[in-house]
């Protein structure tokens, strides 16, 4: 089991932990920043973006150890000085990857996810891409390489550093006095997630602040406005695998739309947001303009649909961590196919969330999907009985058409009573 993994086992019971703990002290303060729909979005899209990790579906552009095995030019002996060094180019690249992850169209789409929710709290902070498949940050760590910081060094650091990102997406954290100055803080991070003109595209720091006031991205968070979560180009739906590829497929649209060929090339490498000239006149988008007047994207369900989630989720959570514990024990395609299982899952019930019927396709595919995997493995789930996961696809495949036929039929019931008399 890698070093990565090994340390999901107590991060995520950990954050898990804080973010009912969050969410307690928001009921009991009478503050609003959960909403169910949303948190079990989040939390989906985390367990996307923590497969698709640990099953390594990633490729690097420039290995950082490739780097320091061949432009190193001197060799840091003190350990203090070598954490401290890593830390420093790690954060360093962390700042420079988030920049221009939002300030380059093509770019923009693999962080899109991050900021598509609405709200801000803990379990938002598990937004994370299942599309940033291409990894560049290495060429931000020269530094690094050119001291000879060993890569192992940065594999032990990169989660530590990442998990440190998690505790400051929150609302019930005010200003930290002094550490506003030298570190980033839920102050700074608000102002980050915030779609106002005074706050849009700044504060890409990480851990350190130091860098957005060093290069100019730096914005303190105003008693005067009150930050706007979520997006320009809202994101529409409580899917996270549909919203990883919402503005790639945007980009896709306007590059196939647009009459020069010069513009089908620029479009994925200009500032967010833009779009060609002809494009944006004969295909104008719904893009927020005054954020002031922002409509949170929520849809009518149940609470036995919401119930019903909220358990799916459960086992999607269930089926992840059984998949890191046999991983090593298959190949890689019977691997994959586990995964698939999974996003399928996912997809079929934050689709129900949406009311969409793309959860039926899904819940299909999910059901001939594990029955396949079964045939496969002679009846039995990785290791496990096979009972048990047949009983959980049918069950979920009945339950799922049920309560998508109940919820459309409450959606006509309600057009209909709504309609003037």
């Amino acid at each position: 089991m890698s070093y990565y993994i090994k340390t999901l086992f107590y991060a995520i019971p950990t954050f898990a932990f804080l973010i009912l703990l969050e969410a307690i002290v928001a009921k009991v303060k009478g503050i609003e920043i959960n909403r169910s729909a949303d948190v079990i979005a989040s939390l989906s899209s985390g367990i996307t973006n923590t497969i698709r990790d640990a099953i390594k579906f990633t490729f690097a552009l420039l290995t950082y150890s490739w780097l320091v095995e061949n432009i190193a030019v001197y060799k840091l002996e003190s350990y203090w000085l070598v954490i401290f060094v890593a830390f420093l180019v790690k954060d360093f690249s962390g700042y420079w990857v988030h920049r221009l992850n939002h300030r380059v169209n093509v770019l923009w789409n693999r962080h899109f996810i991050h900021h598509s929710s609405e709200d801000f709290n803990l379990s938002c902070a598990l937004r994370q891409s299942i599309s940033n498949t291409i990894k560049f940050s290495a060429i931000f760590m020269i530094p690094g390489a050119l001291l000879g910081v060993p890569a192992s060094v940065f594999a032990v650091l990169g989660p530590i550093h990442l998990f440190m990102q998690l505790w400051y997406h929150t609302q019930l954290i005010g200003n930290l006095g002094v550490l506003e100055y030298i570190f980033v803080t839920p102050s700074h991070h608000r102002v980050h997630h915030a779609i106002n003109d005074e706050y849009i595209d700044k504060n890409y720091g990480q851990i350190l602040i130091i860098w957005d006031k060093i290069f100019g991205t730096f914005q303190q968070e105003l008693k005067t406005v009150s930050p706007v979560y979520g997006t320009l180009n809202q994101a529409g739906t409580w899917n996270p695998i549909i919203i990883n590829y919402k503005y790639f497929y945007q980009l896709l649209r306007d590059a196939w739309r647009a009459q020069k060929l010069i513009d089908k090339i620029k479009i994925w490498f200009m500032p967010t947001g833009w779009r060609p000239k002809d494009v944006l006149e004969n295909y104008p988008n719904n893009k927020l303009k005054i954020p002031g007047e922002q409509i949170k994207y929520n849809t009518d369900n149940s609470s036995l649909l919401i119930l019903f989630c909220w358990a799916q989720l459960i086992f999607a959570l269930v089926f992840m961590f059984h998949l890191f514990l046999v991983l090593h024990q298959y190949e890689p395609f019977l691997n994959y196919l586990y995964a698939i299982f999974i996003f399928l899952n996912i997809f079929s019930y934050t689709s129900l969330l949406d009311n969409s019927k793309l959860s039926l396709y899904a819940e299909m595919l999910k059901f001939l999907l594990g029955v396949g995997i079964l045939q496969l493995q002679s009846f039995t789930w990785f290791n496990i009985g096979g009972v048990p996961v047949l009983l959980f696809l049918i069950i979920s495949l009945l339950f799922t058409i049920f309560l998508y036929l109940n919820n459309q039929k409450t959606i006509k019931l309600t057009l209909v009573n709504n309609q003037p008399q």
